[in-house]
C-alpha cells in the first residue's frame, strides 16, 4: 500500500484542506485512498455509522475519497473542555478526562497501539493513506511523545508534505527552522514543500523558491493561491475567517460565540446560502436585531452558560425572545433555553443545579454517558406555531454527541418536533426551538422552511424548498476546491 503523509510548519497552515485535496485527486484516478490522522485535538465532531465519535475535518477527508467516515481514520480525538484538560476519546469512545501532564504518561502506549492497529486495517483496505499531521512536527519540547506527525510517517515509511503558509510571514524561516529541528531520519522523508495561501505575483517569489531548493535540495511542488472558498474549519479560531459580509443578505443568522463552542460545521449548510448574513456574535457585542438567534453546541455546557448570564448575553437573548425574536438552540444550546442543568456528579465542575434561560420548559440532568449516534427521523407539525415551516412527516437525518438526559417539565407548553420527543421541541408560546439533532441544516427543504418563516416575517418571497441535501453542495465544493488547487501541485516526486 502507498503511504503520503502531509505536515505543516504551523497550525492552519493548510494540511486538512491539502489532506483532503490530495484524497479528492487519487480518487479521480481511480484509486481506494483513504485519509488518517492518528490525533486530532477539535471540538468539531461527527459521528459513523457504528456510533462512534471523529474528528469532523477526518469525515470531510473521508467524503472527498467517496468513502463513509469510519473510527480507524482518526483513533484518536481530544476534546478541550477548560483548565487545561481534555476528555479522551480512543476509537470512537470516551476513556476518561485527563489533563494535559498527565496525558501521555497514561495514553502513550495506548494511543500508539490504537494507531498502529487502525492503520493496519487501513492498509488492508486500501490502495492508499493518505495521512495528516497536527501543528508542526518541530516542537522539539513535544517530540518524545510525537502520536500523529512524523512518528507516524517513519512508521510508514511515507514520503512526506510539508506545508507552509505563506500569508502570516516568515515562510523561509518556517521552512527552513522546521527541517533545521528534525532528525535525519524525519528530514530525510521530507520530499517537497508546498507554499499555501499566496496572494502575490508568482515571479516575485522565484528568487526565494529558487534558494530554499538549492539549500535544502527539497523541491517546491505547489504555490498555492489564497482561496476565498475553503473547507470546514477545525477549531473557533477560524470563526474570525468566516465573518464574510454578503452585500445581497436579506436574512441574518446571528450564532452565539461561546467561549467553547462545538460543532460549529453544523453552520456551513446556512454558510453556503447566498441570501443569509451568518454572524458569529461574541458575548460582549451587542445583540442587535437578527432575524434568528442559534445557541451552539458547547463542550462546557454549564461554564458556557454561566458565562452567557455573566456577560449579560443571556439577558440581551430573553429579551429578543419576548420581543417576539426567534431563538433556536442546538444540543448544549438546547439544554441551555431550559429551566435547569444539574450536574449531581460534578462530571463539568462543582457539582449543582444550575438555573437556564428559561425559553423552554426542560430539565437536563448530567450523567456519564455519552450519546453517539446518528439518527433519521420524521418531522412533526410545527406550522400551528411556526406558520412559514409546513414540514409534517418530512425525514430528517444528522447526528447526536451529547452528555446529559432532558426531561420536559410542562408538555403542554411545547410541541414535540420529531416523532422522538426527547430529540427536539418547540414551544407553543413564543418562537423557540431545540434539538439534539447535530446537521439539521444539512437537510435541504427543511433549512430552506426554516428561512422562509423569517422571509415570510420581512414580506420577502420564499426560497425554493424542492433542494437536495447539503452533501450535494458540499461535494461540488469539495470538487471545486481540488480544482482549484491541483493545477498549483506537482505531486511527482512525492510518487517517485
Amino acid at each position: 500500500m502507498g503511504a503520503l503523509m502531509v505536515v505543516g510548519t504551523t497550525s492552519h497552515a493548510g494540511k486538512s484542506m491539502m489532506t483532503a485535496v490530495i484524497c479528492r485527486m487519487l480518487k479521480r484516478q481511480g484509486l481506494k485512498v483513504t485519509p488518517f490522522k492518528g490525533q486530532n485535538m477539535a471540538l468539531n465532531a461527527y459521528v459513523t455509522e457504528a456510533g462512534e465519535e471523529i474528528g469532523h475535518a477526518q469525515a470531510v477527508q473521508a467524503w472527498a475519497a467517496g468513502l463513509e467516515p469510519r473510527v480507524e481514520m482518526n483513533p484518536i480525538l481530544l476534546k478541550p473542555q477548560g483548565d487545561m484538560t481534555s476528555q479522551v476519546i480512543l476509537l470512537g469512545k470516551v476513556v476518561g478526562t485527563v489533563g494535559a501532564a498527565d496525558y501521555y504518561r497514561d495514553y502513550f502506549e495506548r494511543g500508539w497501539q490504537a494507531i498502529t492497529q487502525s492503520l493496519a486495517r487501513l492498509q488492508a483496505d486500501f490502495d492508499w493513506i493518505v495521512c495528516e499531521g497536527a501543528g508542526s512536527p518541530a516542537e522539539i519540547n513535544l517530540k518524545h511523545r510525537d502520536l500523529t506527525n512524523m512518528r507516524v510517517a517513519k512508521h510508514l515509511q511515507a514520503p512526506t508534505l510539508l506545508v507552509a503558509d505563506i500569508d502570516r510571514g516568515g515562510v523561509f524561516a518556517h521552512i527552513v527552522g522546521t527541517l533545521e529541528l528534525l532528525d535525519p531520519e524525519e528530514r530525510s522523508l521530507i520530499k517537497g514543500f508546498v507554499i499555501n495561501k499566496f496572494r502575490g505575483q508568482r515571479s516575485l517569489l522565484e528568487s526565494g523558491l529558487t534558494w530554499l531548493e538549492e539549500h535544502t535540495g527539497i523541491p517546491v511542488i505547489g504555490v498555492v493561491p489564497w482561496l476565498e472558498e475553503s473547507l470546514p474549519a477545525e477549531d473557533s479560531l477560524d470563526l474570525f475567517d468566516r465573518r464574510r459580509l454578503k452585500p445581497k443578505a436579506e436574512v441574518r443568522i446571528a450564532v452565539i460565540r461561546l467561549p467553547r463552542i462545538a460543532n460549529f460545521t453544523d453552520f456551513d449548510p446556512l454558510e453556503a446560502e447566498a441570501s443569509v448574513q451568518l454572524q458569529f456574535v461574541g458575548l460582549q457585542e451587542s445583540l442587535g436585531q437578527p432575524d434568528a438567534v442559534i445557541l451552539p453546541g458547547s463542550k462546557t455546557t454549564i461554564s458556557d452558560l454561566q458565562a452567557l448570564q455573566q456577560s449579560g448575553m443571556a439577558a440581551q437573548i430573553q429579551a429578543y425572545s419576548q420581543a417576539g425574536g426567534m431563538v433556536l438552540g442546538l444540543c448544549g444550546g438546547l439544554q441551555m433555553l431550559g429551566q435547569v442543568i444539574a450536574d449531581p456528579q460534578g462530571g463539568e465542575g462543582p457539582a449543582g443545579e444550575f438555573p437556564g434561560l428559561g425559553l423552554l420548559p426542560l430539565h437536563t440532568k448530567m450523567t456519564g454517558t455519552k450519546i453517539t449516534r446518528q439518527r433519521q427521523v420524521t418531522m412533526g407539525n410545527l406550522s400551528p406555531w411556526f406558520p412559514g415551516i409546513s414540514c409534517s412527516g418530512m425525514p430528517m437525518r444528522g447526528y447526536e454527541i451529547h452528555q446529559g438526559e432532558t426531561t420536559i417539565l410542562d408538555a403542554d407548553t411545547v410541541q414535540a418536533w420529531f416523532e422522538d420527543p426527547s430529540l427536539g421541541m418547540v414551544s407553543c408560546q413564543h418562537l423557540t426551538l431545540g434539538t439534539y439533532l447535530h446537521g439539521i441544516f444539512n437537510n435541504g427543504p427543511w433549512r430552506r422552511a426554516w428561512l422562509n418563516q423569517m422571509r415570510s416575517r420581512q414580506n420577502l418571497p420564499p426560497l425554493p424548498t424542492d433542494i437536495p441535501d447539503y452533501e450535494v453542495d458540499r461535494d461540488q465544493q469539495l470538487d471545486q476546491v481540488t480544482d482549484a488547487i491541483a493545477p498549483y501541485l506537482n505531486l511527482d516526486p512525492l510518487w517517485e
